[in-house]
């Protein structure tokens, strides 16, 4: 401070024909000397007659080291707008402009560290952290800040003790004993340096290491805390620090202070420094009479260490704030034209003060001075990790930077520099969560404490940590893992399937066996046997069977949308062209026996023109209803992810449910009324009554599709098409077998029943 007011009284081109002064008051870390000394300053006692002409009031007020006696520095003077920059108070709430208007600073606020630490310990992935601070304004504002921030960004704090360094030794150790027992190997320190040291005391003494220590810069970059006797605890310790900065001439000052000035000052650290006493009437046993031939020139300690000048600087930067407030509002209100000079000068500290807020220089080094709205500087701070140099002695070593004013993403920033550690740190409650689970809050714990509980199916988690796990889209579903989404199998009655070889050989079978009695049929198309009952409807009957067999295949394979029409048209057209000649087959019966009868002409009302007729009238009825369908609402093929979760069951859509109900509801009435003919003409009286092998026939068609209906309703997925085949050849081998299977039976193993006497006559 005393350098720069000398620098700044040199210049020409700051408060020129003016110089400043200077009044110092140790406070001796006490609050209450703190304020007792700036209500001496305020109460316009008279300056050093060295450096001041005359008495004037103070213009400004250079303090404090800490936070809570600058707190009530502040809150004194600032009702009687008497500036106050402080170059080491960082409270957070000293911003606060009610409550300290005329308060400024040259170092950032805590708010911004405090952001900074939890940012940084974001970074590193410890989510699991512990917390101490100084039990002061200092302590308590900015741990509250770094609690609120690492709350946002996902940090726990597992525990968060305050303590003060003039507390019992019973308090120090009651917190040693719960770092000690804690499960988080990180621990933020927002603890004073002096604070530090009554910590660290009781840490050594229980041998407490393998803690990654996080700081601020209170204690961070301080020379007494890094030295080798806490370095063991402390090693890799990383922390915010105020940027380093060069002074010009500032070794050349201290080097050339010279005992002789009546600054006591001077005169302590003459004696410290040599170990010598300056006055004969000081009586010491320990110390001689300083020779007069010391220099400083030759001295290698703390004082003339100017490398580290974090916060030498900030006072320095306080000084030429204010004398450019000074210089800005120093000025005249009233001239005497005639005289050329000053009536009325200004000199009121509101001025000053307005004047401090508008400030904005750069320094010789080039680095800007200015206060924002609430008197706080730009927020930058050097990331310094501790090393351990080649001696073995404590390094500052800056690995990055915080700067925010700078964007979110962009404020925190690594130099390509090694970071060292005592161990690679991990601290976190639980592990992190793998690929395919999800976290789940542990009750009564913090959100870092957490199961790993595996997704649910369908679901997946594709990062590691998810705190939720998304929803596959309709045609995905989960693997195994549950961490990556695969496409649905699709399922479908396929040629490849051993249920579709199963069915479609015996699809084959069925034609192979109403081909092989249409050859019977027709080498023995001249016996009684074949010609009875019309064998141009049978003949017709065992190729609408054939064409029943044959649709069936229609029903395998991947669903189109032009198989989906086919396979429902082409079995409700052949099963009803099958059910009219069958039909026909049982008019005939009837009219036959009625054309026995004496005076009845029945049979010419039913000739074989007729039978032709009635069936392709019954075959043309159901192929309006297949066109009406088709027209109005097609089936169409149909992925239904409703019935299993992890599959799709590839499959044909009705479309209309009215025109497959009206399909089926035509064939079942032709069934059952052929089925009533039939069983009325079961008993007639002839040898060879086809009437009740028609009935067995229908009996069996009825009794496979009056079931078919349940089990086609509740049949999942492929099955219900197999269903449906089951029954269209069930029906169609009961017609085979009933109708055929007698005659053929006559045919090649009873060929002497094949004669008309024998078909005529009566059982």
């Amino acid at each position: 401070m005393i350098y720069a007011i000398e620098e700044i009284n040199k210049r020409a081109d700051i408060i020129s024909g003016q110089s400043l002064g200077y009044r110092i008051y140790d406070s001796c870390g006490s609050t209450d000397m703190a304020l007792k000394a700036s209500l001496s300053l305020v109460n316009g006692e008279n300056a050093s007659q060295l450096y001041c002409q005359r008495p004037l009031t103070v213009q400004a007020i250079i303090a404090e080291t800490y936070s809570t006696p600058t707190i009530a520095i502040s809150a004194t003077v600032g009702l009687l707008h008497l500036p106050v920059v402080s170059h080491y108070a960082t409270c957070a709430c000293l911003s606060d402009k009610k409550k300290h208007p005329s308060f400024f600073r040259t170092i950032p606020s805590d708010y911004y560290q405090s952001r900074a630490l939890a940012k940084l310990v974001q970074y590193f992935g410890w989510t699991w952290v512990g917390a101490l601070c100084s039990d002061n304004d200092y302590g308590h504002n900015g741990m509250n800040t770094f609690i609120k921030a690492a709350t946002e960004f996902g940090v726990c704090v597992e525990f968060s003790e305050s303590f003060f360094r003039t507390h019992p030794r019973e308090e120090i150790l009651r917190i040693v004993n719960i770092v000690k027992k804690s499960s988080s190997k990180v621990i933020v320190a927002f603890v004073s340096y002096a604070d530090m040291e009554v910590l660290l005391l009781e840490l050594a003494k229980q041998n407490i290491t393998g803690l990654q220590w996080i700081g601020s810069e209170s204690w961070i970059s301080d020379m007494n805390i890094a030295t080798g006797k806490w370095q063991y605890i402390l090693r890799g310790s990383m922390g915010f620090a105020i940027p380093k900065s060069e002074i010009q001439g500032l070794k050349e000052f201290l080097t050339k202070v010279n005992p002789s000035s009546n600054i006591y000052l001077y005169k302590e650290l003459w004696e410290s420094v040599f170990q010598c006493r300056l006055s004969p009437e000081q009586s010491s046993e320990s110390k001689s009479m300083c020779k007069g031939n010391e220099s400083l020139n030759h001295v290698q300690n703390q004082y003339t260490d100017v490398t580290e000048l974090q916060i030498p600087n900030n006072v320095y930067k306080a000084v030429l704030a204010i004398a450019h407030a000074l210089n800005s509002s120093v000025g005249c209100l009233k001239w005497d034209k005639n005289q050329r000079e000053c009536l009325e000068k200004i000199n009121n500290t509101w001025q000053v003060l307005q004047a401090l807020r508008e400030v904005s220089f750069f320094t010789e080094t080039g680095e800007k001075v200015f206060f924002d709205k609430n008197g706080d500087p730009a927020a930058r701070y050097d990331l310094l990790n501790w090393q351990q140099g080649e001696e073995g002695a404590t390094k500052f070593v800056k690995v990055g930077f915080y700067d925010a004013s700078l964007q979110p993403e962009f404020q925190l920033s690594f130099n390509n520099i090694t970071i060292m550690w005592a161990k690679v740190p991990v601290s976190v409650c639980s592990e992190s969560c793998p690929m395919g689970t999800r976290k789940a809050v542990k009750k009564g714990k913090p959100i870092c404490c957490y199961d790993c509980i595996q997704c649910a199916e369908g679901e997946i988690s594709n990062k590691t940590d998810s705190v939720m796990c998304l929803k596959c889209p309709p045609e995905f579903w989960s693997n195994k893992w549950r961490d990556t989404c695969v496409p649905k199998l699709v399922e479908f009655l396929s040629f490849e399937d051993v249920m579709g070889i199963v069915l479609i050989i015996f699809s084959l079978l069925g034609v192979s066996f109403t081909l092989g009695i249409a050859i019977i049929f027709f080498v023995h198309k001249d016996t009684p046997i074949v010609k009875a009952n019309n064998s141009e409807l049978s003949f017709l009957l065992l190729f609408s069977l054939t064409l029943c067999f044959l649709c069936s295949l229609t029903f395998i394979g991947r669903p189109t949308e032009w198989s989906c029409m086919l396979r429902h048209t082409a079995f409700g057209i052949t099963f009803v062209l099958c059910i009219s000649c069958v039909l026909g087959k049982t008019i005939v019966v009837l009219m036959a026996f009625k054309a026995t009868l004496p005076g009845s002409n029945v049979m010419k009302w039913f000739g074989p023109l007729q039978q032709k007729l009635s069936v392709i009238t019954f075959t043309l009825l159901q192929v309006v209803i297949c066109v009406l369908w088709l027209t109005l609402s097609p089936p169409f093929p149909y992925m239904n992810m409703n019935y299993y979760q992890e599959r799709i069951i590839l499959e044909c859509n009705l479309g209309s449910a009215f025109g497959f109900w009206a399909v089926l509801g035509y064939i079942g009435l032709l069934a059952i009324l052929c089925f009533i003919l039939a069983f009325l003409a079961r008993k007639l009286p002839d040898n060879f009554n086809e009437a009740k092998f028609i009935t067995f026939s229908m009996l069996i068609f009825c009794a496979v599709w009056i079931t078919f209906i349940p089990a086609y309703v509740s049949s999942p997925g492929k099955f219900t098409v197999a269903v449906e085949i089951f029954a269209i050849l069930a029906s169609s081998f009961g017609s085979l077998f009933c109708i055929f299977a007698p005659k053929c039976y006559i045919i090649l193993l009873k060929p002497e029943e094949n004669t008309k006497k024998h078909m005529m006559s009566k059982s």
